[in-house]
């Protein structure tokens, strides 16, 4: 079965849009489902990064180590790698925003609970739970905006609702220096089930898809069929080792930025104390931010492939510089052109993966392939704290630096899709 057609020229009673003026054409599906999806993933970001953020005193209170703490991490992504496949079917079943509104309830109450946790298991589980969350929020929201908005701007609106999660990020950073002090880590997961909140808006206010709705009886519950389908199977496969080789460079490094500013020297650290260290996460969001964005657009003009090839790229150069830097001044500076390259693909992989799957599978195979690569990239915050246990983050930085050109060679192989109509 053909995965798509090539565009056409957009909606009924849409003008066709040029240059800046994009935005004025935008419809009101279009606008609610990338404000759903973007606020969804921004939330996610936010009660995700909690837990990074406040590492170092959760390995004090738990008496854990670098392994420990980066296995609950892993933890988390093999759990999403779940979640993203199980919400991505209940989404081709029930549609994509009920399941969008059933992984945010999900990640919200597992966020709060974090702060009930009294042993290593307890925090265990509710991080895991977090992530079944995690995983099917991804799928459901960006299949809900792939098939709202129109090919010619599938990727600006999917890289903005990529954008969202360097906001979270930025949100999860406010919360601990406004929280942690006063009140401690606890109370700092407990902030982490507001999110809830959004599913009486999206409840009342967010049309469902329009191709979920029309699709015909014939075209229910026969994913894996086409699932087996030589060129679906083999730019699944692609795709979903690319995405776990820049995921595993993703998680290793983001998951350990804070950790590695803030731990004592001693400890492979760069001894920042958390204010601090703090404040120079926050330095990095406008970086995320502008990455993910940027993305968007040159999808749009230059297509898929090359964009990614090249922030992968660029990563895998600039990710070791900062491992090996001490000087605080220099990690400050480079830290935005870390985040921008080191996060900015992660825009078109939303637009890749809609685009090279038919409707029919098209949530449940975005998030098999998203997710198993996230799941396959679990080892990483894991394999950073061990190496830099023994040998400091240095060496550690190098290894993701790796994974980072792998994807970039992989992002090669896959066909470009740039201007595809879903179907």
């Amino acid at each position: 079965m053909s995965t798509g057609v090539p565009s056409s020229p957009g909606l009924p009673g849409a003008r066709p849009s040029r240059g800046f003026g994009w935005p004025r054409d935008v419809t009101s599906a279009e606008r609610k489902s990338l404000i759903a999806g973007g606020l969804g993933w921004m939330l996610d970001a936010m009660d995700v990064m909690l837990y990074s953020l406040v590492l170092t005193y959760l390995m004090r209170e738990f008496s854990m180590d670098t392994r420990t703490a980066g296995f609950l991490n892993s933890l988390m992504l093999v759990a999403s790698a779940i979640g993203g496949f199980i919400f991505g079917i209940l989404a081709d079943r029930i549609g994509r925003t009920r399941a969008l509104m059933a992984s945010i309830l999900v990640y919200s109450f597992a966020s709060a609970a974090c702060g009930f946790s009294h042993t290593i298991p307890q925090l265990a589980t509710f991080r895991f739970v977090l992530g079944l969350g995690m995983g099917g929020e991804w799928t459901t929201g960006a299949a809900l905006i792939a098939e709202t908005w129109r090919a010619e701007h599938r990727g600006k609106a999917l890289g903005l609702m990529q954008s969202a999660y360097a906001i979270g990020e930025a949100i999860a950073a406010l919360i601990v220096l406004i929280v942690f002090p006063r009140l401690g880590w606890r109370a700092v997961f407990f902030v982490g089930v507001l999110p809830a909140l959004l599913v009486l808006w999206i409840r009342r206010g967010v049309p469902e898809s329009d191709i979920w709705k029309n699709r015909s009886a014939t075209q229910k519950g026969n994913w894996l069929n086409l699932l087996r389908e030589k060129i679906i199977l083999r730019n699944s496969l692609l795709a979903t080792a690319m995405n776990a080789s820049s995921m595993f460079g993703y998680w290793g490094l983001f998951t350990w930025i804070p950790g590695y500013l803030s731990l004592p020297v001693s400890r492979g650290g760069r001894g920042l104390s958390l204010v601090v260290g703090t404040t120079f996460y926050l330095v990095l969001a406008p970086g995320k931010w502008l990455g993910y964005v940027s993305f968007g657009f040159f999808a749009d003009a230059f297509g898929r492939r090359k964009p990614y090839f090249t922030y992968l790229l660029i990563a895998g150069i600039l990710v070791p510089l900062y491992g090996i830097i001490r000087n605080p001044l220099w990690l400050l500076l480079l830290g935005p052109f870390v985040a921008f390259f080191g996060t900015g693909f992660f825009s078109g992989y939303a637009a890749i993966a809609s685009e090279i799957f038919p409707g029919e599978i098209r949530a449940a195979a975005m998030g098999l392939s998203y997710n198993i690569g996230r799941g396959l990239s679990a080892i990483a915050p894991f394999a950073v704290g061990a190496i830099a246990a023994r040998f400091g983050f240095g060496p550690a930085f190098f290894l993701l630096a790796a994974t980072f050109l792998v994807a970039a060679l992989l992002a090669l192989l896959l066909p470009e899709t740039r201007g595809r109509q879903l179907t």
